[in-house]
């Protein structure tokens, strides 16, 4: 560097003539040895206009790859800073005053997030990234791709009215009940829509589930794959309309967990090749 900055981890300065690191994306300075602290993804520059108090996942993505919006970005970095000792990491409620508050002031900050580390409680910021994108006006799972995502991970048939019209089943085992197909099918037709979902929606969606397998593999959240799909199912995978029908609500319930655990059982590579370009834009000065 030639005059003294700031490291954008640590927070204490880089002295001149001294090695450093800045980010390509978002332009975020900082010591080399800082690097593995970094947020990952980054988070874009500050925008100077607040968020929609609603909207698609698109109008709260950066513009540049990986469309992960700074809100998620910086709850999950907080989340696995402090809080992967915590039991029951969000399935255990936070304050609902708080939550709401927390999210109403990130929301209103729009890039210019507060630290999130003076929230006490660390179910507060996991309650706000489920607020979040439960508040959305379509779930990460679009309208669209519903039936298919069911339908990949084996949960959509004749049964649940499916296929009429739609694209043909999967081929199940021999033996196997018709809409249940095998392991490796599902994990093929999961990738294939995944891959047609909008790129905000894959990018964060991919973000989500290598964290939330980060928070499965931490024995003292003491919550696993199972714990972890009941908790996200109904947030990412939702209905198939903005107004589902009781019926709908009912029948969709155990299935949402179940396309969520089929995503959390796809390779971790898969996911991280949506997002995992952030360490290259981190090059040395």
């Amino acid at each position: 560097v030639i005059r003294p900055e700031p490291c954008g981890v640590c927070g204490s300065r880089i002295r001149f003539g001294k090695a450093a690191i800045k980010c390509r994306q978002c332009q975020l300075l900082l010591h080399p040895k800082c690097r593995e602290q970094c947020p990952s993804p980054c988070v874009p520059r500050p925008r100077h206009h607040a968020w929609p108090r609603e909207g698609v996942l698109a109008d709260f993505a950066p513009p540049t790859p990986p469309l992960v919006p700074a809100l998620v970005v910086q709850c999950v970095t907080e989340v696995e800073t402090r809080g992967l000792t915590e039991i029951g990491l969000y399935r255990v409620p936070g304050t609902e005053q708080l939550v709401r508050e927390w999210k109403r002031r990130l929301l209103r900050a729009g890039g210019v997030l507060p630290a999130l580390s003076t929230v006490a409680d660390i179910h507060v910021v996991c309650g706000v990234l489920k607020d979040f994108l439960r508040g959305l006006k379509e779930p990460l799972v679009t309208f669209g791709l519903h039936p298919a995502f069911l339908r990949a991970a084996g949960e959509w048939g004749p049964k649940h009215g499916g296929w009429e019209g739609a694209a043909p089943p999967l081929t199940p085992l021999p033996g196997a009940a018709a809409d249940i197909p095998d392991d490796a099918a599902c994990g093929t037709a999961l990738r294939h829509v995944v891959n047609k979902l909008p790129p905000a929606n894959r990018d964060t969606l991919a973000f989500l589930m290598l964290h939330l397998l980060r928070v499965s593999r931490s024995p003292e959240c003491k919550m696993d794959i199972l714990n972890l799909s009941r908790v996200f199912g109904p947030t990412l995978v939702g209905h198939g309309s903005a107004n589902p029908t009781p019926l709908a609500i009912m029948e969709d319930t155990p299935r949402q967990s179940k396309v969520v655990a089929r995503l959390l059982s796809l390779p971790p590579d898969f996911w991280r090749g949506f997002v995992g370009t952030e360490q290259e834009n981190l090059v040395p000065m």
